[in-house]
């Protein structure tokens, strides 16, 4: 990973969210290193399918199932699948439940915006 300097503004964190509220700035920190490192593309396939388009190295693979596992475990709404159409392309699809659709737009501006600082 790089040392890409990004704020941490908690803002599209939600209230179902059951990560410490202590623990939220550095699980923020870590979404926006990975962002910053290895989201090539961001595609919003629907209102609730996000879709995006990450480096293809091993360890970008193995950080997204790391950090995914952490997120699913405290944002239980999240529902989150890590493929591979070909050995160099990773696509992480994040979905939600309609009731959560806001908490999605606000990942997937955050993804862009981040992405972009890089």
């Amino acid at each position: 990973m790089s040392d890409h300097h990004v704020t941490t503004d908690d803002a599209w964190v939600p209230d179902a969210c059951t990560l410490p509220t202590a623990e939220r700035p550095l699980r923020l920190a870590e979404f926006d290193q990975f962002f910053a490192d290895a989201v090539r593309g961001v595609d919003r396939l629907s209102a609730q399918h996000l879709r995006l388009q990450l480096d293809g190295a091993a360890q970008v693979e193995e950080t997204a199932r790391d950090l995914t596992a952490r997120e699913s475990s405290c944002c239980s709404f999240f529902a989150f699948d890590l493929s591979r159409s070909e050995p160099d392309s990773l696509a992480l699809d994040v979905r939600v439940p309609a009731a959560h659709v806001d908490v999605l737009d606000a990942l997937a501006q955050r993804a862009v915006s981040v992405r972009d600082q890089g």
